[in-house]
């Protein structure tokens, strides 16, 4: 889902767009749902897909981990993607940051639990594409580092 804020004649909407299949857009503005049908069909880009390992997942209240596939060296750079739909709640890095493999990098609420997206490598971030109450889906890239 992603959320988008709107000004239109000095009036303020809050937007989230909730699906998009070709013409047809489900979206919610100020809470209230509507089904849209646009002119063109609106192509999504296509999910990030990992070949080697994903972001290490871990619940942050409770001692539960989930961990992934150890981690690759670090080489032409590292996307931290989302494992799964949520809103971002916290983001720990800013471009420039030295992190390591493990490092927390963003705050991530999804399904009503706060989950913890580490880093799987150590490097330098070079681009941070989120931002504090950022909706986002599964397999957006939300950090790069390399």
């Amino acid at each position: 889902m992603k959320n988008f804020k709107f000004k239109i004649n000095g009036t303020e909407y809050n937007v989230d767009i909730n699906n998009v299949e070709g013409q047809e857009i489900s979206i919610d503005v100020n809470g209230t749902p509507y089904n849209v049908t646009v002119d063109k069909e609106i192509k999504q880009k296509p999910a990030v897909v990992r070949t080697k390992t994903a972001p290490r997942v871990a619940a942050a209240a409770s001692g539960d981990v989930q961990k992934s596939a150890p981690a690759p060296a670090a080489g032409a750079g590292s996307k931290v993607t989302t494992p799964l739909p949520g809103t971002v709640l916290d983001v720990f890095v800013n471009v420039g940051d030295k992190v390591t493999a493990g490092q927390r990098v963003v705050l991530l609420e999804a399904m009503k639990m706060e989950n913890n997206i580490e880093s799987d490598v150590a490097g330098t971030v070079t681009s941070v594409n989120v931002r504090k109450g950022d909706s986002v889906l599964e397999g957006e890239v939300l950090v790069v580092i390399s």
